[in-house]
């Protein structure tokens, strides 16, 4: 009779103790630290690229206003360094130019040793975008944004680049509500082949001229696993759809992390995933 301890695998070094803990914890905090890195990254862009040239042009306000009623005057003394400057870089700033540059200057401090007063370009953007959100939501604003965006897509390069960031946009924001509502159902689709079920979004039917040459159709956008805002799109027959009870969050999850985090009342347990991966078929 064989040695069967001879012939068996060994078994599975399993992680120590303070292995186990330390990825125990830190699959407690990265997803805090993630979101946190996210919306300090979107602060920065916001803050950097709509709130600077806000605060910006509010200086050059203050500095031109000042121009007019002499608060941030500067003293003979800084006349007198500016024009010096001016002398050896060669500028060539008249008295006028002197006086702009040096105010400009004393706004610029003043401003600088006010960290608050960045706030103001912030709040400004925010009530911009809102204001626009309400603008566009009305008859005269979407008109207004659709002869802009005729303009803008009939230069050459924008019109290859534009529509397309468009969608995408609207899609993750939900801009446009029929773009919104017809990714709200999320389906298994026999796909690549027969047999192997894959998870898509269905966007809707067919166009008409689809459906003139296969039948009944529906359109569907296939996600690609980990980044599932790239992906191809299908035409499947509408009695080939099998509809799934999952919202758009848990399909987005699941799709991430490759099939690994799974809706709650889904879940299956360990030890039954690995009985039905190890037991034999059925005879």
């Amino acid at each position: 009779m064989p040695d069967r301890s001879a012939t068996s695998a060994p078994p599975a070094p399993r992680p120590s103790g303070t292995g186990r803990f330390f990825l125990r914890g830190l699959g407690v905090i990265l997803p805090s630290v993630l979101t946190l890195w996210l919306l300090a990254t979107a602060f920065r862009f916001v803050d950097t690229n709509i709130a600077g040239p806000i605060n910006a042009g509010i200086r050059l306000t203050v500095a031109a206003a000042s121009m007019q009623t002499g608060s941030f005057a500067p003293s003979e003394l800084e006349r007198a360094e500016e024009r010096e400057r001016s002398e050896r870089l060669g500028l060539g700033l008249s008295d006028v130019g002197i006086e702009w540059s040096t105010t400009r200057a004393n706004v610029d401090e003043w401003w600088a040793a006010r960290w608050y007063l960045d706030l103001a370009g912030l709040v400004l953007a925010i009530a911009g975008v809102y204001a626009l959100g309400r603008l566009v939501g009305g008859y005269l604003g979407r008109r207004l944004l659709a002869a802009f965006e005729s303009g803008l897509v009939s230069l050459p390069g924008i019109r290859q680049v534009y529509p397309a960031l468009k969608q995408i946009v609207e899609f993750l924001f939900g801009g446009d509500k029929k773009a919104k509502m017809s990714f709200n159902r999320v389906v298994m689709v026999e796909y690549p082949r027969p047999g192997v079920w894959s998870m898509g979004l269905v966007t809707g039917d067919a166009a008409k001229e689809i459906r003139a040459a296969t039948g009944d159709c529906v359109t569907v956008f296939m996600p690609s696993s980990p980044t599932p805002f790239t992906g191809w799109t299908v035409t499947v027959p509408r009695a080939d759809v099998r509809e799934v009870d999952l919202s758009i969050d848990e399909a987005l999850r699941y799709l991430v992390s490759a099939g690994v985090v799974v809706p709650t009342d889904g879940a299956v347990p360990p030890e039954d995933a690995r009985a039905g991966a190890t037991a034999p078929p059925a005879a």
